[in-house]
């Protein structure tokens, strides 16, 4: 498996503040110890209280750790409250919070529909609304998406709707919110592991064939791993992408330029 230096060769963030929602795991926690060692002054979030306990003893002092549900209003005007009053402002906001069901579509309720959008747009959505007023002249808004935004997945309805969604809001706002400097683009991830495969819920088995299945359509030949995803995040996140906006970057392997 591939892993990345961990050593930067150049600070990219130095003195800037970047907030990561769900940070306590996966891409999220990956970008907020990386932006960290380019020298950011990170916020993260995450829902589940025993996920940010064991974040906040692992990150250390240095690293604001809080606990939000990203389906909350209440929770993203909170966090925003809370930002303001440690920080006179933010550079960066990578809004990565989601989550991801398998079902079929006949099998399809409500209550699973509900979730997974209210998690993955309205969350996106009423985190930034909130923090809005907190971005300052020339901050980066990174969304993540998702390669099901892009291409077909079947058995993941509701999840690709929700990635697609995110991939219009991305180039409306990058328009409307380029006059204030700010710029808004995504990041398509595609084959990664992280602990959200887990929840599936796929038989062991199962989850190996599919794992095998893709690696073989992957041109790059196999997974991705998390701080790979989170090194395209600061790409995005620095002035290397001053003149950048309105892009969905896929992060796949070259999954989405295959037949």
């Amino acid at each position: 498996m591939h892993t990345p230096s961990q050593v930067p060769n150049q600070l990219k963030l130095t003195g800037k503040v970047a907030v990561i929602t769900g940070g306590t795991t996966g891409i999220g926690r990956a970008s907020a110890e990386l932006f960290r060692q380019h020298g950011a002054r990170v916020a993260i979030t995450g829902a589940h209280a025993e996920r940010v306990e064991q974040a906040r003893a692992e990150l250390g002092a240095d690293v604001l750790v809080l606990r939000a549900d990203a389906r909350s209003h209440t929770d993203a005007e909170a966090l925003a409250t809370t930002i303001a009053s440690q920080h006179d402002g933010v550079d960066v906001l990578f809004l990565n919070a989601g989550i991801a069901r398998i079902a079929a579509f006949d099998a399809l309720d409500v209550a699973a529909y509900e979730a997974e959008m209210d998690t993955n747009v309205r969350g996106a959505l009423f985190t930034l609304r909130a923090l809005l007023p907190r971005l300052r002249s020339g901050a980066s808004v990174i969304v993540n998406t998702s390669l099901a935004a892009l291409r077909g997945a079947a058995y993941m309805s509701v999840y690709s709707a929700s990635k697609g969604a995110l991939s219009s809001l991305v180039r409306a706002l990058a328009v409307e919110l380029a006059p204030r400097g700010i710029r808004v683009n995504a990041i398509a991830p595609g084959c990664i592991h992280t602990p959200i495969q887990a929840k599936f819920g796929l038989p062991a088995e199962v989850a190996e064939a599919s794992q095998r299945a893709f690696t073989e359509r992957i041109p790059l030949r196999r997974f991705g791993v998390a701080e790979e995803v989170a090194r395209a995040a600061l790409f995005l996140a620095s002035d290397d992408a001053s003149f950048i906006t309105g892009i969905e970057l896929p992060v796949d392997g070259g999954l989405s330029a295959s037949c």
